[in-house]
């Protein structure tokens, strides 16, 4: 895909200069769209245009670009320009001030904002899912033959992929002498795990973060199995097959799907939304009272055959000095390189690099000493020591840049796509099949719960 594009659409060329990117923030309703602006980025201008049809969404929106041009340490100095009106995405379409748009917030008309954004050559950045069912799926795949087409890109926020450890795991798994290939797995030892726990109740820019009541709609915001799972079908291709494009009709199968609630009352959620009582658009989905949230999803599934189990649970609130957690393998021929988070690791991200049965850790240490040898050079001050298993790596401090700051370094990134006038090869496909995963797995979840399928192995 090409900005680089003659035609009427979009006739503009990046080149990487200051303040060339012109942001447009569509009706901003999660706080992941104020994450994009928490640090300045040179290539950005300072005025950020904003269109929305106002509310406490956009309040809560513009409190936290104040917050960020307000604070003591290294404020920034966003201008907010704002439109506020039922006709705001039309209004942006006519108006286009800028040549970027934004978009993070509720999921319902998400994907059709992308479509109709990037037919008018509007290069489109948007945070995670921008899909939540399968119409939204096959919308998608409309909206890159759109942007093909008009010389624009689009783009998905894949934070986790600036996680130092999800780095360095993708980087020893191509490292044959030490990793060996990556193994078939089964489904009950699966190939590749990527598990997460998030918490409902939780802190964002050292306030507790306050969620707008329709998030807990699965009309709206989408199920957990097409919402983190995003993330997690994102690690599974990015990280075991780097540089490779898959093609869903070929690479994938659906093996097995399950969802589940977690079940909020009225007290918990009053905490989370500062709503005293449910809205009327939950009250057919309560049950004695309370809401049973369906932020809980798993499934199997195999990439070009390797089993792959993925895997989110939300709880209401993290345990004491703990938080969000990430669990994640990639099972070699040689040895398996394990992500824990838990509190034997004070609730850090922390890689593991344990040799498999019959191959012992004398006959791995050259290669494993050579592969972080190799990591050292990017990486100063990381270290290993023995563990249980085989090995514990020790990342410094100074690498683990938080969750926050990792939406900034996703934006760079896409903005030096725009310089290039395209993204990766396989970015695209493997964005088609990451949503065919998520989109699918709810549909066999459902679908398994009816009765009218079963597993699909």
């Amino acid at each position: 895909m090409s900005n680089k594009n003659t035609g009427d659409q979009n006739t503009e060329s990046f080149t990487g200069n200051p303040n060339e990117i012109r942001l447009m923030t569509l009706d901003p309703a999660h706080f992941h769209a104020a994450l994009v602006q928490k640090h300045p980025i040179p290539q950005v201008d300072s005025t950020v245009y904003i269109y929305s049809p106002g509310g406490p969404d956009l309040d809560m929106h513009l409190e936290r670009i104040e917050g960020f041009n307000s604070r003591d340490k290294n404020p920034t100095d966003w201008t907010c320009k704002v439109y506020k009106g039922d006709d705001f995405l039309e209004r942006m379409l006519r108006e286009k001030p800028g040549n970027v748009m934004v978009t993070a917030g509720n999921n319902r008309k998400k994907t059709e904002y992308i479509k109709q954004t990037v037919a008018e050559g509007i290069n489109v950045l948007s945070d995670k899912p921008m899909v939540i069912d399968r119409e939204g799926w096959e919308l998608l795949v409309e909206a890159f033959e759109l942007a093909e087409e008009n010389g624009v890109l689009l783009y998905d926020i894949m934070t986790e992929r600036k996680e130092v450890t999800t780095r360095i795991q993708r980087r020893l798994a191509q490292r044959e002498e030490l990793f060996g290939e990556l193994v078939a797995g089964t489904i009950d030892k699966p190939a590749i795990v990527q598990q997460n726990t998030h918490h409902l109740l939780k802190s964002v820019s050292g306030q507790t973060l306050r969620r707008p009541p329709w998030y807990f709609d699965v009309n709206q915001q989408g199920e957990g199995i097409v919402d983190i799972n995003t993330h997690l079908a994102d690690l599974a291709l990015w990280g075991a097959f780097p540089g490779e494009s898959f093609d869903y009709r070929e690479d994938v199968q659906m093996l097995q799907a399950e969802r589940s609630p977690t079940v909020l009352s009225p007290e918990q959620f009053e905490k989370i939304t500062g709503e005293t009582e449910f809205p009327d658009y939950l009250q057919d989905q309560l049950v004695d009272g309370k809401l049973p949230y369906y932020c809980n999803g798993e499934m199997l599934i195999t990439l070009r055959g390797h089993h792959t189990k993925i895997s989110a649970q939300w709880n209401y609130q993290a345990p004491s000095g703990g938080g969000d957690t990430h669990y994640s393998v990639f099972r070699g021929t040689r040895c398996n390189l394990v992500i824990r988070q838990g509190p034997e690791q004070e609730f850090k991200s922390t890689l593991y690099v344990e040799p498999v049965e019959g191959i012992g850790q004398s006959t791995l240490q050259p290669a494993f000493d050579e592969a972080v040898a190799d990591l050292e050079k990017d990486y100063p001050g990381l270290s290993y020591q023995p563990s249980p298993e085989g090995w514990k790596l020790t990342v410094p401090d100074s690498f683990y840049l938080g969750h926050e700051a990792h939406f900034g370094k996703v934006a760079e990134d896409f903005f030096s796509y725009l310089v290039d006038g395209q993204l990766p090869a396989w970015e695209v496909p493997n964005m088609i099949t990451k949503y065919y995963i998520t989109t699918q797995a709810r549909e066999l979840a459902r679908a398994t719960e009816d009765g009218y399928k079963t597993d699909q192995r």
